[in-house]
């Protein structure tokens, strides 16, 4: 039985109605040891009644059998819950919700300083918990309790209560993010905001990002743990006043290698400055939005929608709780490298007449200048003497992006790729500094530094659409006039690591890929004045 059915069993249990019980389930535990004894992680509830006899229960997290507690240690209580209201456990949701969120590595490091998170309204969270069913919902409400669980099982307890929370806990439950019950965790993050799904994602990533490096340390979980088998990135794309929009969460240790200049080391037997460096790209978090602006237009045979690129945002922010940046690895981090963004029909759509692009090969310009100078001198000599120079200059522009468009299909594409303006290669293809006897001074050092620089100052990459602007058209058949389409947008990014501020051999990229759907509907607009 998982966490969310056996709290919902509680109110009709026998064990729970009877006076001074306490009903217990079993979170995780250990093999038993030498002497029979089983370290467990227990929730327990406790029925109590308040002041007008209404019947409450109260549940608290426990550790049982751990050294070096010699009897039971209580972790974490939640506030009271009436059992006589239509949703009980409302809020026991709301408060673990609005504790992961005040949690966060970025909830009180704000930009702006009059920023303050809310208190969630209590009415989106009970929508949730209708309009979805019982076994969608349970899943979501696993991984809610079981993140809210890590501080106090992985900060605040001895760290065998750490390794089985990694174990029996958290690892299980990683599929959440990619299976049937990721459609709730999608209305919760559209219900309560930007600000909110920031921090949500944000304290999801850190833990992340901290089970991938227990993983590579080589405590034991590498065989105790498989993989999931999906990607631990999570997307979602939404529809709404003529935009498209896809959202997309990577922690960049959960992202597949696409290119490495060295061989996959532990870092209990790296360098010690190679294992710092390294422990600080793991704490790391690709969050980026994709954002195509739509139109649809009526004519006569046929029907025409038009899509360009409004937005494309990628960052690489920080995850951790230190707000000191002067130390030497602040400035570590990976940088975006490549973005392939494709939109269409759905695959096998037979309703599309044609694909047109917006955007031609660009052939590169070269400005060429030349000067011709002629000096001469002219005098009472018998011997002339004439003088001519000629000097020829050339200008050249240059740009580290190239942005393509392409076809697949019925899908349109626009690919944008980061070039070395030094080399003229691919940095996704890199490998090594040694590959094209590369001087690492002359070019992407400092780079969130100085007015050339190719990134924010934050390390991110925005392009707009009156960089990317051209449009991609299709035409459809007049018959599908009526009808709402599903339209599928996905995105592939590469972010790639190389020395900032630091001395270090080491060269890396990763890539993740996200897809999902989005409504078009194709109902045309009457107005009447």
């Amino acid at each position: 039985m998982d966490i969310w059915s056996w709290i919902s069993e509680l109110p009709d249990s026998n064990e729970f109605t009877e006076l001074g019980s306490t009903p217990v389930f079993v979170l995780a535990s250990s093999e038993p040891s030498q002497n029979n004894s089983t370290e467990s992680i227990q929730l327990r509830a406790e029925r109590t009644h308040g002041s007008n006899s209404e019947a409450l229960v109260t549940f608290s997290v426990c550790l049982q059998g751990f050294h070096p507690f010699s009897s039971q240690k209580t972790l974490w209580v939640s506030d009271t819950c009436p059992l006589s209201s239509e949703k009980p456990f409302l809020p026991l949701l709301l408060q673990l919700l609005q504790e992961i969120i005040s949690c966060s590595p970025t909830a009180h490091n704000s930009t702006c300083p009059r920023s303050q998170l809310q208190k969630l309204r209590p009415e989106p969270i009970s929508w949730i918990m209708d309009s979805h069913s019982h076994e969608s919902f349970s899943g979501f409400f696993n991984l809610v309790f079981i993140t809210r669980m890590f501080w106090p099982c992985v900060c605040d307890s001895p760290s065998q209560v750490g390794s089985l929370y990694f174990q029996s806990l958290l690892a299980p439950n990683l599929e959440t993010l990619s299976s049937k019950y990721a459609p709730v965790l999608r209305t919760f993050l559209l219900l309560v905001g930007v600000d909110a799904e920031l921090c949500f994602m944000r304290t999801l990533g850190y833990i992340l990002a901290k089970w991938c490096i227990l993983r590579e340390v080589g405590v034991g979980l590498q065989t105790l743990v498989p993989l999931p088998s999906r990607s631990l990135a999570f997307a979602y794309a939404t529809e709404s006043h003529g935009f498209w929009v896809l959202k997309c969460y990577a922690p960049v240790m959960t992202m597949k290698l696409a290119g490495s200049n060295g061989q996959k080391t532990q870092f209990s037997v790296m360098d010690p400055k190679e294992s710092v460096l390294r422990y600080t790209l793991a704490h790391q978090q690709v969050e980026a939005v994709i954002q195509l602006e739509y139109s649809v237009g009526y004519y006569e045979g046929y029907i025409q929608v038009h899509a360009r690129v409004d937005n494309i945002r990628i960052h690489v922010v920080k995850l951790g709780f230190n707000k000191n940046d002067e130390w030497d690895y602040s400035q570590e981090r990976h940088f975006p490298s490549r973005a392939r963004i494709w939109v269409g029909p759905e695959v096998g759509a037979t309703y599309v007449d044609g694909l047109s692009l917006g955007r031609s090969t660009n052939n590169g310009e070269r400005e060429v200048e030349t000067q011709k100078v002629v000096k001469g001198s002219l005098g009472k000599s018998k011997i002339s003497r004439v003088k001519a120079t000629a000097t020829t200059s050339m200008k050249s522009k240059t740009k580290n992006w190239r942005m393509d468009q392409d076809v697949e299909g019925n899908a349109a594409i626009f690919d944008v790729i980061l070039y070395d303006n030094v080399t003229g290669q691919e940095v996704v293809n890199w490998k090594s500094f040694d590959e094209y006897n590369y001087d690492l001074s002359r070019s992407f050092r400092r780079r969130y530094k100085g007015a050339n620089r190719s990134f924010t100052k934050m390390g991110g990459v925005v392009f707009g659409g009156n960089e990317y602007g051209e449009e991609v058209g299709w035409r459809l058949s007049k018959e599908m006039e009526g009808s709402v389409l599903k339209w599928r947008i996905g995105g592939e990014i590469w972010v790639s690591y190389w020395p900032n501020e630091v001395k270090s051999s080491y060269v890396e990229t990763r890539r993740v890929e996200w897809c999902d759907e989005v409504d078009l509907p194709l109902i045309p607009c009457k107005f009447s004045i």
